[in-house]
């Protein structure tokens, strides 16, 4: 909603501006279907020759995604954590071993069957319980843990950032394909000169140079903030796995559950973050 918002402002500013300094808005509104034509058509026939299908389809889904909020909020994390801390309990208790059924079907599981958030996460689900499992059956030492949920982390990081890099080399290009199109325009003006008075070629330049105000207006106006946008969304999203990666690596350790879960709450932005007092009521609940 707030790349709506900015939006408004852009367009109220920038326009409005123009208008209060005296300025004859209907030259940019005539000039600005075909010019949007070359700059936008330019830019999308860039971004598709640059990008894979998974990529396009992951940038339309990203810049959509953008008008809802983030995947989890401060009461899902809550709950991700509720979950982690009684899995650690269980195998404080009785053992690694004791989770192996949960690990395995964990739609059947008793336990996660309590946090439906995080269980129709497939993509967190899948490395709760590829996590488990390493521990389970893979007799790593806390080092070799750690280096291989880095390794998955790091990959998940550079696929979900793909997009926002993408949809940011558009907006690197819009400026210049703004130039594209006011050069056109300008070798349209050059048939008129000699055979047409000064103010219907003065007015086709102006016409001419609304390509480059509007290549460039689009590249940082526009596209430029939903890439960040994305990118930002892109780290807030991944924060679920991190969360997971602590407490874990933290049980390896030998923290018990409490100090383990404490850690991962240590890695939630300040906004998120339940309290200490909050979160120790919550997770006497979920003994």
């Amino acid at each position: 909603m707030f790349v709506l918002i900015g939006y408004v402002i852009i367009l109220a500013t920038v326009f409005g501006g123009f208008i209060v300094a005296g300025g004859n808005i209907m030259v940019i509104v005539k000039a600005a279907a075909i010019e949007m034509l070359i700059i936008g058509g330019g830019a999308a026939g860039a971004f598709v020759a640059g990008n894979s299908i998974k990529t396009i389809k992951a940038s339309i889904a990203g810049t959509l995604g953008l008008l809802k909020g983030p995947k989890f909020g401060k009461a899902d994390y809550i709950e991700l954590l509720k979950l982690l801390y009684e899995l650690l309990m269980k195998i404080r208790k009785e053992g690694l071993m004791a989770v192996e059924s949960h690990v395995e079907n964990p739609e059947a599981s008793a336990i996660f069957q309590k946090y439906p958030k995080v269980l129709a996460d497939h993509h967190l689900l899948d490395f709760i319980t590829d996590c488990l499992r390493l521990m389970i059956g893979g007799n790593m030492n806390p080092h070799e843990l750690e280096a291989v949920l880095e390794a998955e982390l790091d990959t998940r990081h550079k696929e979900a950032h793909t997009p926002s890099h993408a949809i940011q080399t558009m907006a690197d290009g819009l400026p210049a394909f703004g130039i594209v199109a006011a050069v056109l325009g300008i070798v349209k003006v050059m048939e008129y000169v000699g055979n047409a008075p000064p103010e219907v070629i003065g007015q086709k330049v102006a016409a001419a140079l609304v390509g480059t105000f509007l290549g460039i207006l689009l590249g940082y106006g526009f596209v430029g903030p939903v890439a960040a946008a994305m990118g930002a969304r892109a780290e807030e999203d991944g924060k679920p796995f991190e969360l997971v990666k602590i407490a874990l690596l933290a049980s390896v350790r030998g923290y018990p559950p409490p100090v383990a879960i404490e850690f991962a709450r240590k890695q939630l932005f300040s906004d998120i973050r339940p309290s200490f007092a909050d979160l120790e009521t919550e997770l006497k609940g979920a003994k």
